[in-house]
């Protein structure tokens, strides 16, 4: 036998080892999702870096939550978040503002996302919503209703129609037949709070859970008008996102039970 048939052997077994080695590199590297992560994601396929969530202001004390929940369980990552009116969130993410999950807290506002096509999949409600009358600590005014804060001498404001929380009004007013004219419109539902919470205003029509994020400084007036407004709050990972993987935990910690233990804690409801 000559040299060079003697080495061909070792050659073609070399060979075959080699493919073999990048095959198994291949599938080590893949997570079945479709997602590479970027540079949100380790060697693990856990995630790191930051994670830009924007999100409707009445989620705020809850995501807060959930954002250390998330740090404290993926060492090295950081969640950052944007709460505001969602109408003013969704605008910004059609304008091209980076983000990696977008929390709405109506699906009308989400729909300004998805015929963007900035959204990857589809937005899932995860929670659910309803209105509740903030009236001054010890409601001086004795507020009972929603047809008291017509009368006159309250200065009651309402949250902009343009966002959710005053769509929502909306539909609560046109449901008992009402009409009311506020002192003012806010432009999410934390603004309309704080006017209350500041003696600014009488009342303010503004959400349930944030009547109970406000502790005593407020006093909570149920109506039931309210159950003809009821929000759904979707969310969903957005198309651009350059924190894939960590978007995608992010949306699974609120899916969870234990982010709906912390949801439903702060008031919101069930979908």
């Amino acid at each position: 036998m000559t040299r060079t048939s003697r080495r061909a052997p070792r050659r073609l077994l070399a060979g075959i080892g080699a493919a073999a080695v990048l095959l198994a590199a291949g599938a080590c590297s893949s997570d079945g999702s479709g997602d590479t992560g970027g540079s949100g994601g380790g060697a693990s396929g856990r995630p790191t870096g930051t994670v830009t969530v924007f999100a409707a202001a009445s989620l705020q004390e809850s995501f807060t939550t959930l954002g250390k929940t998330f740090e404290k369980r993926y060492p090295g990552t950081k969640v950052a978040f944007n709460f505001g009116g969602s109408d003013s969130l969704a605008a910004g993410i059609t304008g091209g503002a980076p983000a990696d999950v977008f929390a709405s807290a109506s699906p009308r506002t989400m729909k300004t996302v998805t015929d963007a096509g900035d959204a990857a999949g589809t937005p899932a409600t995860f929670v659910r919503n309803r209105l509740e009358i903030a009236a001054l600590q010890g409601n001086p005014d004795h507020i009972s209703s929603l047809k008291d804060l017509t009368g006159s001498g309250l200065k009651v404001v309402l949250c902009a129609e343009t966002v959710p929380c005053g769509a929502a009004t909306r539909t609560a007013l046109e449901a008992s037949g009402l009409k009311l004219t506020p002192v003012s419109y806010e432009q999410d539902v934390k603004s309309a709070l704080t006017k209350v919470e500041l003696k600014e205003a009488d009342a303010a029509v503004v959400y349930r859970t944030d009547v109970k994020a406000a502790g005593g400084k407020v006093e909570g007036v149920e109506f039931p008008e309210s159950a003809e407004a009821v929000n759904d709050y979707p969310i969903v990972r957005l198309k651009n996102a350059g924190n894939a993987s960590g978007a995608k935990a992010f949306l699974a910690l609120v899916n969870s039970a234990e982010g709906r233990k912390v949801l439903g804690a702060a008031g919101f409801l069930t979908p």
